[in-house]
């Protein structure tokens, strides 16, 4: 009996380590793919189809190289997924900002972030706008019946992985836009790249936002932020309509003390414009705007400025250089997910940028997941692994020395890359993600801390 429950106990025992160590082997596996995902190519069809106009645009490309007569329309836009929406003025608080006395931690201009305004409530918008965005269904069919239908029912649903501390906001609010910029500065960051849309127009689940961007600027200004535009693809975009639209925003707002200008390698100061899914115009179209002997050159003029292209194929880089773009960016926040995102690629693509005088500018992100609006998107998600991705994604920027560094994002809570405080949630629907068992400011604390490790690095690059 006594040898019996010896062996008894031994055979309990060796189970128990035996499921310790598979448990342990899966989570150093799962903590792995979730860090460096470096081969989970776009060339991945799956992948591939979240960004349908990138098929639009190597079909174009093979089928219409030679073909840039202008009375067919010469330009490649995203027509077929942006429409004008009517114009519906923002009425917003126009009263003067003024800055704040306190001294917080330093902005860093050279680190970037992203930042959304298309977000509403029915206190100031008088309805729910972004909140509730709908579920969109996969590009198959077969692949879309298996998933739920139909949009987000805020506040309590939203359409987000994450729940933000300010709750179900209004970007037209003053106090939540004072929050937003408190927030940044106090991560450390510089320079607010703001999503940006001609008067009139937004994107398709959104209003128009250009009536906000003075409030914007003011707020930016009190916590010596500066803001500069990520020029979103409107309704056809092409060489005239960007170079009327540049205008535009020089004219109305390159006055106010926020607004952006980067000093070059010449000491020219500049502003600057990200284009967001530069791709789908074909580079001779680019080159009317962006070289000095193009028809509708901007070059040499009062609106010159650092045309920033999205890379997001490696053939993009050529594309870009043909185009007359000072530089490219990354954006996408998942490792992985396209050749620009994927960690491993930047230092060529850094040798590609010194070699032809361009500013390459790798965005960084916290993690990805999205599948509170794309349900069938579990491949793209990256664990957050408590911070640990955000600073694998830092560390690897570092690595190639950049001038500037971009974060995707400060609220871009629908693809959850947001850095903005996040918190706890349950409903009787969902329970969200959060950043237990950190606090709420923890992704601000780390950019921060990235931030001065940045700044210090940059002064032995020069010395």
């Amino acid at each position: 009996i006594l040898n019996y429950d010896i062996m008894a106990r031994l055979r309990r025992r060796t189970c128990i380590i035996l499921l310790l160590f598979i448990l342990f082997i899966c989570s150093i596996m799962m903590a792995l793919k979730t860090l460096r995902p470096d081969r989970a190519g776009f060339g991945d069809p799956f992948g591939l189809g979240l960004l349908p106009e990138l098929q639009q645009r190597t079909v174009l490309l093979d089928s219409k190289q030679n073909s840039l007569n202008r009375a067919q329309g010469d330009t490649v836009t995203h027509a077929s997924n942006l429409h004008s929406i009517a114009v519906n003025t923002m009425k917003a608080s126009m009263s003067p900002v003024k800055k704040v006395e306190e001294e917080l931690s330093s902005p860093n201009y050279n680190f970037h972030i992203f930042y959304y305004t298309w977000y509403g409530n029915p206190q100031f918008d008088g309805k729910y706008i972004h909140w509730n965005h709908p579920l969109l269904p996969h590009w198959d069919p077969k692949i879309a019946n298996n998933y739920p239908k139909g949009r987000h029912n805020p506040p309590e649903d939203i359409g987000a992985n994450f729940y933000p501390e300010l709750g179900s906001y209004s970007s037209k609010d003053p106090t939540v836009i004072e929050a937003h910029m408190k927030q940044m500065h106090s991560a450390s960051t510089g320079v607010i790249v703001l999503s940006w849309y001609p008067p009139g127009m937004a994107d398709e689940n959104g209003e128009p936002t250009d009536d906000l961007v003075p409030v914007v600027l003011d707020y930016a200004h009190k916590y010596n932020l500066k803001v500069t535009f990520h020029i979103e693809p409107y309704k056809d975009r092409d060489d005239r309509s960007m170079y009327h639209n540049v205008k535009y925003i020089i004219d109305k707002y390159g006055s106010h003390p926020a607004f952006y200008r980067h000093k070059t390698s010449t000491g020219r100061l500049l502003p600057m414009f990200y284009v967001y899914d530069s791709y789908v115009t074909i580079p001779e179209i680019w080159a009317n705007l962006l070289t000095v002997s193009g028809s509708q050159s901007i070059r040499n003029t009062p609106y010159d400025a650092l045309f920033i292209a999205l890379l997001v194929e490696e053939r993009h880089k050529h594309d870009i250089h043909r185009s007359g773009f000072d530089g490219m960016y990354t954006y996408f926040a998942t490792n992985g997910f396209s050749y620009g995102s994927s960690h491993h690629n930047w230092a060529s693509l850094k040798a590609f940028c010194d070699s032809n005088n361009l500013m390459f500018i790798p965005s960084v992100g916290p993690g990805y997941i999205d599948t509170s609006i794309r349900p069938w998107n579990n491949h793209n998600t990256r664990n957050r692994v408590n911070g640990k991705y955000y600073e694998t994604a830092f560390s690897a920027a570092l690595l190639v020395r950049p001038e500037i560094i971009s974060i995707t994002s400060f609220n871009e809570w629908h693809e959850g890359t947001q850095i903005e405080k996040a918190v706890p949630k349950r409903t009787g629907q969902v329970v969200y993600l959060d950043y237990k068992p950190h606090k709420p400011n923890v992704y601000l604390e780390l950019t921060q801390k990235w931030s001065e490790k940045y700044r210090k690095e940059q002064e032995q690059w020069l010395m």
